[in-house]
Formats: structure tokens, C-alpha cells, sequence
């Protein structure tokens, strides 16, 4: 009989978006029945004493996983991954990579050649977004692919902050990062004169140069912020350009389904997103936000949501955000990557 394994790991701790996405599909996959081949998972032991917990977790699944094992491994898995994928070949296991991120695209940790020929040891792969795919396909990916849509988030928490009345200025939150040479589009988006307020919340904003239409509010943890967040929109945008999505990061939401817009969405919120990022068909499909071109367009594009177009987001978002708390999305992905290999 086909066993699904994982195979857990040591999280410096859970407070990013990487970290609390992989936890959260081991949690879905164990309630599935999957078995973790590692040792147990463990949270902040340190830097030695954290790589020694994950190393030991490899270790022990090398003799754990057997002949008929099918293995999801979430990418990146850093030194580890090419170790692992070729015992689970020697052993005669199938293996799937979940992609987390792309070390080629981003942060240029590998050729794209050296990472299509890691992925193309699986027998699927789990992406995030139909561009990812293309993207892969392009560049010399072979195997069977996957689409995740969104990543699912796990909590319990419901939005109990008050709601906004009918003539209330529109909230526009934020949340992440607020550092001027991560997110500059931030402040030049502070300034814009329109009908609408800004809510941040993070650390590293520069307060000198934040404008009179941005609220800080600080930083909060993600399961406090889905109970608490005052906004009325949530808005998805990276880089330093606020006509489209520039810079590295901003030119890789093309392709990615970033786990900020899954939390927006468990805050009870219709989300904003550019029209040439990689989440913008589900938005639209779903109708759970507003997909714009440039934040140029955010004031005309709020304005122009009726109440009955913005009660009816909000309902949408309710149900999207129901399957991301009971892990549907995962589910539905590693079942159909199942069924390929």
C-alpha cells in the first residue's frame, strides 16, 4: 500500500510566511494520514543546535522510508534536497516537490539550469500559479505539474476589529516589511492625494518619510493580525514602483502566489493585486478583490466598487478563506499529483 511521507525539520521560528506555510502543509498532510519520516519538528533551538535537529531529521529518514513510499518534499529544502531525492530513487520511492520558492529567480542562489535539473528528479511538481508553470515548462521542466492556486492558511482566528460605516474613508492595509528600501512604493503611495487611508502594519517604516495619508499601527503577528486588522482592502504589492511591479522581487510576483494574500484573505478582507502578477486571474475568477494596473488607478478603482459589489467580495472572501483554514487547496493538489505519478 502507497504511503505518503514528509519529512519535518527545525524552524528558526514561525513568524514568516515561508515557515508558517511549511508547517502548515506537514499539519495538513499528517491529518491526512501522511507520516513524517524525520524527527519530530522542533521551533528556535538555535543555529547549531538547529542544523544538527534538521540534519539528524534527514538522516533518520533515510532508514525510515521504504520501497512503495511516495515523498513530498517542500522546495527549497537547501543542502538537503539533492541528498534526499536521491536516496528516495535509490530506494524506490516516487517522490512530489511542493514549491515553496525558486532559488534561480529570486535570490539567484542557482543557475536556472541547475535548478530545472533538481526538479526534474521528481516524478510531479506542485506550483504555485500558471505563470510558475509556463515558466518551468519553458525552461526545461519534464515532469508532471501541478497547480497549488493559493497557499492555504491554518487558524482560528476570526476579524472581530470594527467595520467600516457607509461614508468612512476606505482603509487600505498592508502588512510586512515597511523598510523604504524594500517597499518604497509604500511612501510615494502615502502621498497620492485620493479617497482612501493607508493602515500599515511591520517594523523598519521610516516615519519622516511616510505621508499624511498612512496610519502605522506596528507590528502584529499574523494570528493576532487576522483578528485584529482594521482595513478594508488588503493590498498585495512589492518592489519600488507604484505603476507595476519592479525590481526583483516585484518582476517575481509574476509568478508566485505570495502567502500575504492568503492572510488578507483570513482577515476577512477583498484584496488588491496588479494586473500582471501571478494571482490576478484568481482574484478575478473568484471575485475576491480588485485587480488594478498600476496604484495610480487604486483611488478611481475603490471609488468605483458599489456597496452591493463590495458586500458581495466580502462573501466571496468568506468562502475562499474557509477552504484556506481547513486546508483545501493543499489537499485538492497533492491528491491530484497523486493521481500523475
Amino acid at each position: 500500500m502507497t504511503r505518503l511521507r514528509y519529512i519535518s525539520k527545525n524552524y528558526k521560528h514561525l513568524n514568516n510566511a515561508g515557515n508558517k506555510a511549511k508547517t502548515d502543509i506537514e499539519i495538513i498532510l499528517s491529518e491526512d494520514g501522511a507520516l513524517n519520516a524525520g524527527l519530530e519538528r522542533t521551533v528556535g533551538l538555535g543555529a547549531v543546535r538547529g542544523y544538527a535537529r534538521t540534519l539528524g531529521s534527514v538522516i533518520a529518514s533515510c532508514f525510515r522510508l521504504k520501497k512503495g513510499d511516495v515523498l513530498l518534499l517542500q522546495y527549497p529544502f537547501k543542502k538537503y534536497y539533492d541528498f534526499v531525492c536521491r536516496i528516495a530513487r535509490a530506494k524506490g520511492l516516487k517522490t512530489i516537490t511542493l514549491i515553496h520558492d525558486l532559488g534561480s529567480f529570486r535570490r539567484k542562489k542557482l543557475t536556472v539550469e541547475q535548478e530545472i535539473k533538481r526538479l526534474n528528479r521528481n516524478d510531479a511538481i506542485i506550483v504555485h500559479t500558471p505563470n510558475m508553470e509556463k515558466w518551468l515548462i519553458e525552461n526545461g521542466v519534464r515532469v508532471p505539474i501541478v497547480i497549488l492556486e493559493i497557499f492555504d492558511y491554518l487558524s482560528e482566528g476570526v476579524n472581530t476589529a470594527p467595520q467600516s460605516c457607509a461614508g468612512d474613508v476606505p482603509r487600505v492595509l498592508f502588512a510586512g516589511n515597511l523598510t523604504f528600501e524594500n517597499n518604497k512604493f509604500l511612501y510615494d503611495l502615502s502621498e497620492m492625494s485620493g479617497n482612501f487611508k493607508m493602515v500599515l502594519y511591520g517594523n523598519g517604516l521610516d516615519k519622516s518619510r511616510i505621508g499624511q495619508h498612512a496610519v502605522w499601527k506596528g507590528f502584529c503577528p499574523s494570528d493576532r493580525l487576522i483578528c485584529e486588522a482594521e482595513g478594508d482592502y488588503g493590498l498585495v504589492w512589492y518592489g519600488v514602483s507604484i505603476v507595476s511591479g519592479e525590481g526583483p522581487l516585484g518582476e517575481y510576483v509574476r509568478y508566485i502566489a505570495p502567502h500575504k494574500l492568503s492572510l488578507y484573505i483570513r482577515c476577512g478582507m477583498p484584496v488588491i493585486v496588479w494586473k500582471e502578477s501571478g494571482m490576478a486571474p484568481f482574484v478575478a475568477k473568484n471575485n475576491i478583490g480588485l485587480v488594478v494596473g498600476s496604484l495610480e488607478e487604486l483611488d478611481s478603482a475603490i471609488s468605483e466598487v458599489t456597496d452591493n459589489q463590495y458586500c458581495e467580495m466580502k462573501q466571496n472572501v468568506e468562502k475562499v478563506s474557509a477552504k484556506l483554514s481547513s486546508g483545501y487547496y493543499t489537499r485538492k493538489a497533492v491528491a491530484e499529483a497523486l493521481k500523475l505519478i
